[in-house]
């Protein structure tokens, strides 16, 4: 640790008596070359997916993790900042009294066995089979606050129901990163529903999405049971029409969000940067 960038042969690797332990060190030289030869986490992070992926998802998610933290440096918004969660961390989809929540899985499965949290507005979020019901605290714009003295814990749920500030949130994020990443401006909204018989473009934001979105557009039908795992729709709109492909220039960008089959929600924030329609030249 006192020197990182210390060259490691395989000789020495070899010394290593445990063989998982080698194994996991090779792993993590491997992910730290990748780091020196890029310069940047930035750089990194977008060779990541050029080709096979060859590190363990927990590193993809620690670099956004990272790269979040500085882009999102100096926002008061605390809705931002657990909206921007999605984008490292798992999540648990669950319908509520009408309220479409996501609460961290890996809080959500900690406390599942009977701890429980107190709460100013609490709301009991019910986590599907053996997880069993968990209290947490839903940040809105009247308690958003809370998020400061928890940060750490991941103990806190958003709504992503239409009309609710963490949705909104979720999109001043995605800006962010594509604007950050890709140095272009774009405006994100939700939507309800994509009007349009035969959009232009589309891009899945977690593997679920991507397959749905595809089906739709190509006018096949999706089971009602796909579809209610549809958490989130939106329009993305570029400032300049300039900065897309030419044939599209000017038409909306759909993004959708879906949970899996057991209500989990595995964001891919790449696919923001990997697949948007972007004028080569």
């Amino acid at each position: 640790m006192q020197h990182p960038r210390t060259e490691v042969s395989e000789k020495d690797l070899n010394s290593i008596g445990d063989a998982d332990a080698r194994d996991n060190y090779r792993i993590v030289l491997r992910f730290r070359d990748k780091l020196l030869e890029a310069g940047t986490l930035e750089g990194c992070y977008m060779n990541l997916f050029k080709g096979a992926v060859d590190v363990p998802p927990l590193f993809i998610g620690q670099l956004a993790h990272v790269i979040l933290r500085n882009i999102l440096d100096g926002c008061d918004d605390p809705l931002q900042l657990r909206a921007a969660e999605l984008f490292f961390r798992e999540q648990k989809a669950t319908l509520r009294d009408g309220h479409l929540l996501l609460a961290d899985c890996e809080t959500v499965e900690r406390h599942a066995a009977g701890t429980r949290f107190g709460s100013v507005g609490r709301l009991i979020v019910e986590a599907q089979g053996a997880l069993g019901a968990v209290e947490l605290d839903v940040l809105d714009r009247a308690n958003a606050a809370l998020y400061w003295e928890r940060e750490s814990r991941h103990d806190t749920v958003i709504s992503i129901t239409y009309g609710r500030p963490a949705l909104d949130a979720l999109c001043r994020v995605m800006e962010a990163w594509v604007r950050h990443f890709l140095d272009v401006k774009a405006l994100i909204k939700p939507v309800r529903r994509i009007d349009e018989p035969r959009w232009a473009w589309h891009v899945g934001l977690d593997a679920e999405s991507s397959d749905v979105l595809n089906e739709l557009w190509s006018g096949r039908e999706v089971d009602a049971g796909r579809m209610r795992r549809v958490l989130a729709l939106f329009a993305l709109q570029f400032d300049d029409a300039a900065a897309m492909r030419p044939d599209i220039a000017g038409r909306v960008v759909y993004l959708g969000l879906c949970a899996d089959e057991h209500e989990f929600v595995r964001m891919k924030p790449q696919n923001l940067l990997l697949n948007l329609p972007l004028n080569e030249a």
